[in-house]
């Protein structure tokens, strides 16, 4: 990607977006979306806690949570690393590439005919799904600074799937059950979006839905975060220390379309380097997820399958009909 971006005003025609993608007619041009904002200091039980989220995630399926209680020399850890070896070289940078030869998506990457991005995943969680061979060794404290952040991720998901599962009417540890309990995946992705020539002509991540249970994640300064929201695509304003929820597919389908995922998708910036590490919450993949009973009854009955993660994640992945 970086020798692509290096290009002067050049663009190659691959990264060229359908018109009725492109950001210079699809973005709103007025103020940016007032995505809610939801105070996490209070008790995970509280009446309001549980509102604002039921609230945020039924009508929005995206908002952003303060006071959640990860420093704010944690989180600039985790960018400052993962900023530091995007920044070296490619060579560098490839010692940890994916194996093409295999199904899983760890190591670093570039999906150039997709979106101007290049990215690295990494599974931070639980011990028995990491794979340290893709977590770089430079800069040498990246390990480090990805698994503190790691261990302080727990009590917000902890606290974010009682919420949701107390505002469907369940008890508070049953949507954290039915997504895995313990063996939840916690997947690191880097996103890396350099400068780009046209950004008014192509997209950093094309429009989508995220495939897990929930995501969890953290800006750099620049904008780039877009809902589609009637019939436009907002900016995202970002809060700063902030993290941003995102309701992801299995959430939706666990609660039967009470909780909505959320339509998002990435814009890039002519100007400045734009990186996100979103955390995917996904269930691990031998688990069969679908509306959850207690929520079904004669007027509302089941409006997905139930199927296996893996299953779901092949089909979304591959463009095929769930």
């Amino acid at each position: 990607m970086e020798n692509v971006a290096d290009l002067n005003q050049e663009l190659p025609p691959e990264f060229i977006r359908p018109e009725a993608e492109q950001p210079r007619f699809t973005t709103f041009q007025g103020a940016a979306a007032e995505v809610p904002v939801v105070d996490f200091s209070g008790a995970g039980d509280s009446e309001t806690l549980v509102k604002a989220v039921f609230e945020a995630s039924s009508k929005w399926g995206l908002f952003q949570i303060v006071n959640h209680r990860i420093s704010g020399e944690v989180i600039e850890d985790l960018q400052r690393v993962g900023r530091q070896f995007f920044e070296l070289s490619n060579d560098e940078k490839m010692a940890y590439a994916k194996d093409p030869e295999s199904k899983n998506i760890d190591g670093y990457g570039s999906r150039l005919r997709n979106g101007w991005v290049d990215h690295l995943f990494n599974k931070i969680w639980p011990p028995k799904a990491v794979d340290y061979r893709f977590w770089p060794k430079n800069p040498s404290d990246y390990r480090k600074a990805t698994e503190e952040y790691g261990k302080n991720l727990h009590q917000v998901v902890e606290k974010l799937l009682g919420c949701l599962s107390l505002g469907l009417g369940l008890a508070p540890d049953e949507l954290k059950i039915a997504v895995g309990g313990d063996e939840l995946v916690y997947n690191l992705k880097i996103n890396y979006y350099p400068p780009c020539p046209r950004p008014d002509l192509v997209l950093g991540v094309p429009a989508h839905t995220d495939l897990c249970a929930v995501t969890i994640l953290v800006p750099n300064q620049v904008q780039g975060l877009q809902v589609h929201r009637d019939q436009h695509w907002y900016d995202v304003a970002y809060i700063p220390n902030a993290l941003i929820i995102h309701i992801g597919d299995q959430i939706e389908i666990l609660s039967n379309g009470k909780y909505k995922a959320v339509l998002h998708r990435s814009v890039v910036n002519k100007d400045v380097t734009r990186i996100s590490w979103p955390v995917f919450m996904e269930p691990p993949p031998h688990l069969e997820i679908g509306p959850l009973p207690k929520l079904l009854n004669q007027e509302n009955q089941p409006k997905y399958k139930t199927k296996k993660f893996s299953d779901y994640a092949y089909c979304k992945l591959n463009n095929i009909p769930q």
